[in-house]
């Protein structure tokens, strides 16, 4: 099996090469052309990644995490959701970084079987990176307004929140 996963790769490859050759296509042609252009990709994402990194690291060393998730601290008891694991919901929506760091410390401190873990883990199974998602992907072809997306996507990562805190209540009392 594992030989079968080595070859897969320059299987692929080599089929793609034959494939492109024998519909008389310049495969290195398009292959260098391809690359320019993911370059140009790469290039243009940097400013947003950056911002994005710079706002997480901000949000977290200068407090600012910890005032809005004590602002948040009565709707956290309404939802179920643990204060402990409220920078967790602060976090995902904007760094994969970030709240896998949160998330490693929640499982540290309070065990990958107390509530606190359990919800911390369905929380992370189930929520996007939000506005990564968005900087990347409408960043990539050029989007600059992204209309209901964010609404949207925010509401659904909301959503997932009190769901992880019901479902690690109902499945794992």
């Amino acid at each position: 099996m594992e030989k079968i996963t080595s070859l897969t790769l320059p299987l692929i490859t080599a089929a793609i090469v034959i494939f492109g050759a024998a519909k008389g296509i310049k495969v290195f042609d398009c292959f260098i052309s391809g690359a320019s252009k993911g370059l140009k990709s790469a290039v243009k994402l940097l400013p947003p990644l950056m911002a994005l990194v710079l706002g997480v690291t901000m949000l977290r060393q200068s407090g600012a995490l910890e005032v809005v998730t004590k602002a948040l601290g009565p709707i956290a008891r309404l939802t179920g959701i643990p204060a402990d694991v409220l920078p967790l919901t602060v976090l995902s929506p904007i760094s994969g970084s970030g709240s896998l760091t949160m998330f490693e410390q929640i499982l540290k401190t309070f065990g990958p079987d107390s509530p606190e873990g359990r919800i911390a883990s369905i929380i992370m199974g189930s929520t996007e990176t939000t506005f990564y998602a968005v900087t990347v992907y409408y960043g990539s072809v050029g989007i600059k307004k992204s209309g209901c997306t964010v609404p949207a996507a925010m509401l659904a990562d909301f959503t997932s929140f009190i769901v992880s805190a019901l479902a690690a209540g109902m499945f794992f009392c």
